[in-house]
């Protein structure tokens, strides 16, 4: 005789399995999240050990004695190359080269993404593929031709200073890297705003047209108050890779008191002074990724639902 399962027995054999389709999926995101978290977890309890503690304990162990005395050595004290002053004039030079760039690519992205989506012009799509294909440009190619340009660039300002007094910045590295930054991260700003734009109601434009608005009174109090998740967007993802970024750095901006905080977290970490104090580089790596952390952790609920928010049109 055959078996007829009733709705009851479908129900149970229904609710058993969404448990453990359940325990599977949170199981194995809790154990991808404690091998992504264990490298932070590391860096964090030896910055509070002392030497001692870390020669003769377990790296995985708390510290039985905490102390901020690491941190406030890799602040003010520990040595990056030959000067023994301290990261904080290296953090503060990120601070001014990251704060400029992420605005002024931000904003820039966002009037291209006005432009080719609210006031078309014949070839505009052709000059969004053009800026897409910068973004997939790898960042060693553009070396040469950039340091070539920023050296033509540090000849004018010289030209200027002889003739007017003021260099207006042109061949100072911390510019430099801000004009670096911007160039290329117009083409992912514009992408990102693009998009969130093509579904924004041409409608609205029009009537402001019809107003008497002009392009830069749409722009300011229509676009940009409706664009808020997609700025928080923009800057999480260019403040990450500026802040971040090792390469640029490294190239034009590598030595002296003008590099940024991931260039001296290297000479920190390589530079040689007898005992490797491991408590002080992991302090050092600590202060050099809480920007990023704190930007994330303010702000990273909002990341998903405005890289979504220009997903679907109407």
């Amino acid at each position: 005789m055959s078996v007829i399962a009733t709705p009851a027995r479908q129900s149970t054999g229904g609710t058993s399995a969404r448990t453990i389709n359940r325990i599977v999926i949170y199981g194995l995101l809790a154990l991808f999240a404690l091998f992504y978290l264990m490298p932070l977890f590391v860096m964090l309890v030896t910055s509070f050990k002392t030497m001692e503690e870390i020669q003769n304990g377990n790296m995985l162990a708390l510290p039985q004695a905490p102390t901020f005395e690491p941190w406030a050595k890799a602040w003010g004290e520990t040595c990056v190359g030959l000067t023994c002053a301290g990261i904080k004039g290296y953090f503060w030079n990120s601070i001014k080269m990251v704060v400029p760039a992420v605005l002024i690519s931000t904003l820039l992205g966002a009037l291209n993404g006005y432009v080719l989506t609210k006031w078309r012009f014949r070839g505009h799509t052709l000059v969004f593929g053009l800026m897409l294909f910068a973004c997939f440009i790898p960042f060693q190619s553009v070396l040469l031709p950039m340091a070539t340009i920023l050296g033509s660039l540090g000849r004018f300002g010289v030209t200027l200073r002889n003739a007017t007094g003021f260099s207006f910045g042109l061949g100072n590295p911390t510019v430099n890297l801000v004009f670096v930054h911007v160039v290329y991260g117009l083409g992912f700003t514009t992408l990102f705003f693009r998009n969130y734009y093509e579904a924004f109601p041409t409608e609205l434009i029009k009537a402001a047209q019809v107003d008497g608005a002009s392009f830069f009174q749409i722009f300011r109090r229509i676009m940009l108050p409706n664009s808020m998740p997609i700025f928080v967007v923009t800057v999480i993802y260019q403040f990450t890779n500026i802040w971040n970024d090792f390469l640029f750095a490294s190239a034009y901006a590598g030595t002296g008191d003008a590099m940024p905080m991931t260039v001296a977290l290297n000479n920190v970490v390589n530079t040689s002074t007898g005992v490797v104090e491991y408590n002080v580089n992991m302090a050092a790596a600590m202060i050099a990724a809480l920007p990023t952390l704190l930007v994330y952790v303010v702000a990273g609920r909002y990341f998903v639902r405005g890289l979504m928010a220009g997903a679907v049109k109407g």
